[in-house]
């Protein structure tokens, strides 16, 4: 009796290395996909932060106008000089137009 001999397929080496390459890229290609998701949500919520950071300075600002506005207004001018001692006088103000 003849044995007959089972022709077993190998990989070649140039088959083995297109596999290896595949599973790297693909393993490569997950962990840029994980890298990229965490830097996005890291950007993202420094962002939320920097516009709370806005939103409480501009608030700041608002208020600080509205002292200014305050203390400027002629009533307190008024009451400050008449504390010193000093009076308004409308005739000492020189308009100049160009």
């Amino acid at each position: 009796m003849k044995r007959t001999k089972k022709n077993k397929k190998r990989l070649t080496h140039g088959e083995k290395l297109l596999y290896t390459l595949g599973i790297l890229a693909f393993i490569c290609s997950f962990g840029v996909q994980v890298f990229a998701g965490a830097t996005t949500s890291n950007m993202k919520m420094e962002i939320e932060q920097m516009s709370q950071k806005i939103d409480n300075q501009q608030n700041k600002n608002d208020s600080l106008a509205m002292q200014v506005n305050e203390l400027t207004s002629y009533e307190n001018l008024d009451s400050v000089l008449q504390d010193m001692g000093l009076a308004y006088n409308n005739e000492n103000i020189i308009v100049l137009d160009k």
